[in-house]
């Protein structure tokens, strides 16, 4: 079977202007969910702002579902978020015609209960517009005035919208193991999940990297399918045109790439052919996706930086604050600037 690794993909700012290390502590790495909306304050559905530290999304939930002595579905998140970060994240639990329990009796040193509020319905995977981060990068060296200049580029122009490490697991062992299951190898259904994610995921990065290397990945392409900013509303082009070059420079709107399943490409032109040379070096995965039963999909190839800043502390600390819409990683912004200790 072949190996697959995982590489360094490309960078758009040039090779990392320095070096350090993220995660020293728990809360050197803080990220809190952005709801899109107001819990109502009534419904069957209790939604809990629930602050986290060292514990990941799946293993609150099955603490709350036991909790609340409810089954395991009735209980829903948004989003995953990372184990060794302190995080902020909303979850809903479904309690039809009962009381909420004493939320204050659920906490322990890693998890606590900063809001209870009832709504109508459950919450919903994708339903986030965005995460803030604020990251503190330990024992830093390099190009100070370099870092700066990335760090302003970065806030004018966006990032390029990359998978995380974390997405392939150690060495891409998750990507491999995909490739494993797609000719035979047995999984379990959780393990099914995440591999069939890290396969879709390394074909979309492969994508992207191409256009980063040909310098395309935040400019139009015949063909391009385009994505508007904080949403996942789409819209074709066969040929970009004056408003679309606008908008992109505006950074309204984003060129995507393929998240590999059945259906169709949803591009044409020179985009389809970009995309349909990356596919075809890695056969298995992308076929192993299709029997698989994933659909097609579509995702930004760039995202914007918001309200990104930064400082220096005692010269060998750099703070870092900015918000990612949703689905988009705190690493993708680190990896441009630092070689991650």
């Amino acid at each position: 079977m072949q190996t697959i690794e995982v590489p360094i993909w490309p960078y758009v700012y040039g090779q990392p202007s320095g070096s350090g290390k993220i995660r020293s502590l728990p809360e050197d790495f803080i990220v809190k969910e952005n709801l899109s909306f107001e819990p109502s304050g009534s419904g069957e559905h209790v939604f809990l702002q629930i602050e986290k530290t060292g514990e990941n999304t799946e293993y609150v939930a099955r603490q709350l579902a036991r909790f609340a002595n409810v089954r395991q579905r009735d209980v829903s998140y948004a989003g995953l978020k990372d184990r060794h970060a302190v995080t902020t994240q909303w979850l809903s639990v479904w309690l039809p015609g009962k009381a909420d329990p004493d939320w204050a009796q659920f906490e322990t040193d890693s998890m606590k209960v900063l809001q209870a509020v009832r709504h109508a319905r459950k919450l919903k995977r994708g339903v986030l517009p965005g995460n803030s981060f604020k990251i503190v990068i330990r024992d830093w060296q390099g190009d100070q005035d370099k870092t700066i200049r990335q760090l302003e580029a970065m806030k004018t122009g966006g990032i390029a919208n990359y998978y995380g490490s974390q997405r392939f697991g150690h060495a891409g062992q998750n990507v491999n193991k995909a490739l494993a299951m797609f000719l035979g190898a047995k999984v379990g259904r959780e393990q099914r999940s995440l591999y069939l994610s890290a396969a879709r995921s390394y074909l979309f990065n492969q994508i992207l990297a191409d256009r980063v290397i040909h310098n395309n990945w935040n400019q139009a392409v015949a063909g391009d399918t385009y994505m508007f900013d904080l949403s996942h509303s789409c819209f074709k082009s066969e040929q970009p045109d004056a408003e679309i070059i606008r908008r992109l420079e505006a950074k309204e709107i984003h060129p995507t790439g393929a998240l590999w399943g059945r259906g169709e490409t949803g591009v044409s032109a020179d985009t389809m052919n970009l995309e349909q040379a990356i596919i075809e070096r890695y056969p298995e995965l992308a076929q192993g996706l299709i029997d698989c039963a994933v659909d097609k999909d579509r995702r930004a190839l760039r995202v914007n930086v918001q309200d990104l800043q930064w400082r220096f502390i005692s010269g060998d600390i750099l703070e870092l604050a900015f918000t990612l819409s949703a689905g988009s990683y705190a690493t993708a912004v680190l990896r441009e600037i630092i070689n991650i200790e």
